[in-house]
């Protein structure tokens, strides 16, 4: 069946009614961008994930509060200081930089979620902070450059923009969806993301928008790793204006999965960028368990190869190692059976039944090699199957992180 969507330039100011700006405050020690602000602008709904680390960053903890009441309708972010573990000041400067942006655009505080990311621990340096908010108040625009600069300024370790758009034909019209997302280290979301602002222009209520997120972050965003790491400041937003041209999305209509299986593919494809620029990496890996007891124990088997340092080199090397995936996969199933499972590497075999492959190593090497790697492994245990996504290890990836704090 064909897919219901189809790709759309731009990010989060893609779809109708929202307006994004971003300038910088000077938070982050580099010359760019450092607070970006993203506005709908009607009172329409909105959803949000968090993290569940029991560390958890202020921002994350005003935000929660915030996305309960039910009335959001903006987000302000900056990068370069998470505003993490920074005690009853770090509560104070959410609530001065919501009470500002409130001030900037004639809004209520509780309209906004605050969202930070950066270093753990330093007092977020607020006075820099608010002398920048009304002055991206005053260039907020709804061009997709726009856009595109609201998601530059909340990169961090990442060396590209992360972005993507989509049209979805929901019967009866069409709605767009488009998302901005960041992320390059401590990667392992659980129920959450690393920052992700998803925008739509459908009509859909608070708890169907709220489920479908869910749904498309459990199956995106809660299935790449880079490190194992999970972060204090996760948090995924979505956000509906309710301006397309298009009827209302009903729970349980078919509208309602055609808007799901296109936020999911969304989510997917921001979720990829992520682990393709992980901080060093040089491989993009796909993991792939079929025939497994469960779906959970399709994900458990996935993260544990993703999650593995000696896979992760191995990934790294080019080296087609399989012991140590087929290893990894006996750790975290506790049902495998060596007679039932199968590896292949690409479209190369390396292991069947117990035992290496007849494949030729030269080619099971060539199949390592390239910038994105294919780990396929059937376990033959059921009918179950999950896709995991992640990167290599680098000795970059130790470089960037041991000097990070200076």
């Amino acid at each position: 069946m064909d897919p219901c969507w189809a790709e759309a330039a731009g990010g989060v100011t893609a779809p109708k009614g929202f307006r994004a700006a971003a300038v910088r405050c000077g938070i982050r020690q580099a010359e760019a961008d450092d607070l970006g602000l993203l506005v709908c602008d009607t009172q329409g709904t909105a959803a949000a994930t968090f993290t569940t680390n029991r560390v958890t960053a202020a921002p994350v903890r005003w935000s929660r509060e915030t996305i309960a009441q039910g009335r959001v309708r903006a987000a302000v972010v900056n990068s370069g200081n998470a505003n993490a573990c920074t005690g009853e000041r770090g509560w104070r400067d959410v609530a001065a930089t919501a009470e500002a942006a409130a001030k900037a655009l004639g809004l209520e505080p509780t309209n906004f979620l605050v969202a930070s990311t950066g270093i753990i621990g330093h007092f977020l340096p607020i006075g820099k902070l608010l002398e920048g908010l009304p002055r991206a108040a005053e260039q907020l625009d709804a061009s997709l450059d726009a856009g595109e600069r609201f998601a530059r300024a909340i990169m961090t370790t990442d060396t590209v923009v992360k972005q993507a758009a989509l049209r979805c034909d929901v019967g009866g019209g069409t709605v767009r969806l488009g998302g901005a997302t960041k992320g390059a280290g401590m990667i392992a979301p659980g129920m959450a993301t690393t920052l992700t602002f998803l925008t739509t222009d459908a009509r859909i209520e608070r708890p169907l928008l709220l489920d479908l997120l869910r749904r498309a972050i459990d199956r995106t965003y809660n299935r790449i790793s880079i490190d194992n790491h999970m972060s204090t400041n996760d948090t995924a937003l979505i956000l509906a204006s309710g301006l397309a041209d298009a009827p209302a999305i009903a729970a349980d209509s078919d509208a309602a999965s055609r808007f799901g299986a296109a936020l999911t593919e969304l989510c997917l494809r921001l979720a990829v960028k992520i682990v393709a620029d992980g901080e060093g990496a040089k491989r993009l890996v796909r993991i792939d368990v079929l025939h497994a007891p469960s779906e959970a124990e399709a994900v458990t088997v996935g993260r544990a190869i993703a999650d593995s340092p000696l896979c992760k080199c191995a990934l790294h090397s080019g080296d087609p190692n399989w012991g140590r995936f087929i290893s990894a996969a006996g750790y975290a199933c506790p049902t495998m059976e060596e007679s039932k499972a199968h590896l292949w590497i690409g479209d190369k075999l390396a292991y069947s039944a117990g035992t290496a492959a007849d494949t030729p190593a030269s080619e099971l090497a060539a199949a390592m090699a390239g910038r994105e790697v294919h780990l396929r492994l059937d376990l033959g245990l059921g009918e179950a199957s999950a896709t995991v996504w992640t990167c290599d290890l680098s000795k970059e990836y130790v470089e960037i992180n041991a000097d990070y704090h200076t």
